[in-house]
């Protein structure tokens, strides 16, 4: 017998994963007429895996695929949903793959999130990975026609009351979601206790400095600004700050390097040592404070106070040119904050990257 896992650690598949699979399960099903019951699926993170399709259906132009997420040991309220894919041939769009959403998929309404306002919430990146799996399996049709391709999920509107989509200006569904393909356990004791041996490892081994970073695209960008720290400096803290630098107090770590995007800085910059998205939302009242401090007008900084994302804040302040200012004073809210919750404890360097991984500033 295979030994279970053990509970908290079981990894499972994002929103976005799951669609990508349901995708090309279902243009399988347009180019054969059989949609397949298992399907080998590209992952974000060049990973390959199975996924069952639990529900199918293929005609005369146009098929359906449904996958069933498994959130893992992190399950929230996509947990169990049906993502739903329709596939249907567009004769007269030749190499087009035409992604929209359907019933139970978010709808943009306002600016900040990265995406078209009055579009699907359906995030850059399972953007690309659903057509990149969709161009695999169907290069040769592609050639001369397109296919329209729609996303949706049964319940999703009830689904996405659980969430923050409603404070982040998106309606009438839940968000299409993932960087990698894959539901870490962050919000499990398992990876919280990792985060502290983490730290432990990096004193054990003599190292005087960690590198805090919130997740795979932080640490990527931490560890090419940093290329004279050992590898064993670097913790992926994901939402736990807290605990990480509890941590690195107990086994005498001084410097403490974060690393991170504006959403999450904020989040800490405002008095959170744990900043998953599903507990407090973002201060944006607290980025209109800082952006007035480095000399935004009344009009910006109410507009940034509405808004609800940390995001728009950048890109309003970066529009106006005062970008490199903003981040830098965001940067010291966040060292401010934490130096009233340490005192004396840890020297801090603050790295911000944005959303491509791209350094907007170094603060020290």
């Amino acid at each position: 017998m295979t030994p279970k896992k053990p509970k908290g650690t079981r990894k499972g598949f994002t929103t976005g994963a799951c669609s990508a699979a349901a995708a090309r399960a279902a243009t399988l099903g347009l180019l054969t007429g059989e949609v397949p019951t298992d399907i080998e699926t590209l992952l974000p993170n060049g990973q390959r895996v199975m996924f069952t399709v639990h529900d199918s259906a293929a005609t005369d132009g146009l098929a359906h695929a449904v996958i069933i997420k498994d959130a893992g040991d992190d399950p929230d309220c996509t947990d169990k949903a049906h993502l739903t894919v329709n596939v249907r041939l567009l004769p007269d769009a030749a190499n087009q793959v035409l992604l929209k959403g359907g019933d139970g998929v978010g709808t943009i309404t306002m600016r900040g999130l990265g995406l078209e306002v009055g579009g699907p919430a359906i995030n850059p990146v399972p953007k690309a990975n659903i057509e990149a799996n969709i161009r695999e399996v169907a290069s040769e049709l592609l050639q001369t026609q397109g296919l329209e391709v729609t996303i949706s999920v049964p319940g999703g509107q009830a689904m996405a009351k659980k969430t923050l989509n409603d404070r982040l200006g998106i309606i009438n569904g839940i968000s299409i979601l993932g960087t990698t393909g894959i539901v870490h356990p962050y919000s499990t004791a398992a990876f919280r206790a990792s985060v502290v041996q983490g730290i432990e490892v990096a004193a054990n081994q003599g190292q005087t400095a960690v590198v805090l970073t919130t997740g795979g695209r932080t640490e990527k960008f931490t560890m090419r600004e940093l290329p004279d720290l050992d590898p064993a400096c670097f913790v992926q803290m994901g939402d736990f700050l807290g605990p990480a630098l509890d941590s690195a107090d107990q086994v005498g770590i001084r410097q403490i390097i974060i690393g991170g995007m504006i959403g999450k800085l904020t989040k800490i910059a405002q008095g959170e040592i744990i900043t998953h998205a599903r507990r407090n939302a973002v201060n944006t009242q607290l980025l209109a404070e800082i952006a007035a401090s480095v000399g935004a007008e009344d009009s910006v900084c109410m507009a940034i106070s509405d808004n609800k994302m940390a995001r728009f804040a950048g890109e309003c302040m970066e529009g106006l040119g005062l970008g490199e200012a903003f981040y830098q004073a965001l940067c010291a809210r966040v060292v401010a904050t934490l130096e009233a919750r340490y005192p004396k404890r840890f020297r801090y360097q603050i790295l911000m990257c944005d959303f491509d991984g791209n350094k907007l500033v170094n603060y020290e």
